[in-house]
């Protein structure tokens, strides 16, 4: 019962988890948009600055009191990833690569979100995990070279950094989330940055203005409401149910969604073996889900 239990619980988190990455796979292409005309400052600070008064609003309404001063240490490792560094980052790298490029750049985040799970939640993921997880992170880049992902540029450089500051910020959320819950680890990790936020993206408004196409609202919009913070609320409780490694894996998805929302939004090529690559990958994810993992 106890391990029909565990299986039970581990698909319930991986569902959140599919979830969360569906939110996220539009996160490129949407930046790649807003970035057009909205100077990628603007965009990378100000989708949390909005999305920390949904926040707000969120917790006000469900009457959720201040963490405990034990919790602030893992929140500000929260922001400083997935609401400082991943959105800034990647929102300045967008203005220099095509959103299915800087999809295949972040393709290793899986494998890095698993390594960050091993030291920062200590789950011990087996040899057969690491295998298939490998496997598919090697099918992703292989995929982005032969469909003319081009060489590495110094924005892929950065694009990496802020992939890996968001696998960190993974690990420990989906931490936080066991013991907070889901959305209100990201709720207050917003909370706490928009003060700090608040004055380089009021300084880039008045240097830049706000002046911009609807479509680039519209990808502002998407990126502010979705990617920094409704996304969240199934990805990191999915990591916290599922575990930080296991769940961690459903991003080796997140470039295929993403190069099909490329396509559709953006009219970016789609090479002719992406189901190749496609299947080789869920495959992966298979093994990978039924992979034994230990966890503390």
């Amino acid at each position: 019962m106890c391990a029909k239990h565990r299986i039970d619980r581990e698909t319930i988190g991986l569902g959140y988890g599919f979830l969360g990455v569906l939110g996220f796979s539009l996160t490129l292409p949407a930046t790649r948009v807003a970035v057009v005309k909205l100077d990628p400052t603007i965009v990378g600070l100000g989708r949390a600055i909005i999305a920390a008064f949904l926040a707000v609003i969120v917790l006000w309404a469900n009457h959720q009191r201040r963490p405990a001063r034990k919790h602030w240490r893992g929140l500000i490792i929260v922001a400083a990833g997935v609401v400082l560094a991943f959105p800034l980052l990647s929102a300045w790298a967008m203005q220099q690569l095509p959103a299915a490029h800087g999809a295949v750049v972040l393709a290793l985040m899986p494998l890095a979100t698993a390594l960050a799970g091993s030291i920062i939640v200590r789950e011990r993921p087996s040899r057969r995990f690491w295998l298939a997880s490998i496997t598919g992170s090697i099918t992703v880049i292989v995929f982005a070279i032969f469909s003319g992902a081009g060489q590495m540029q110094w924005a892929d450089v950065v694009l990496l950094g802020a992939g890996m500051a968001a696998a960190i910020s993974y690990a420990e959320g989906g931490r936080l989330a066991r013991i907070l819950g889901g959305w209100q680890v990201i709720c207050w990790a917003l909370v706490i940055a928009a003060p700090v936020l608040s004055v380089p993206f009021a300084k880039a408004v008045l240097q830049h203005g706000l002046v911009a196409s609807p479509t680039a609202w519209l990808g502002f919009g998407y990126v502010s409401i979705i990617s920094q913070l409704l996304a969240f609320f199934p990805w990191y409780q999915g990591l916290a149910i599922g575990g930080v490694a296991r769940v961690g894996q459903m991003q080796l998805l997140k470039p295929f969604l993403t190069i099909l929302a490329s396509a559709i939004l953006l009219g970016e090529a789609i090479a002719p073996f992406t189901l190749i690559a496609a299947m080789i990958v869920v495959t992966s994810v298979a093994i990978g889900r039924t992979s034994a993992i230990q966890r503390n």
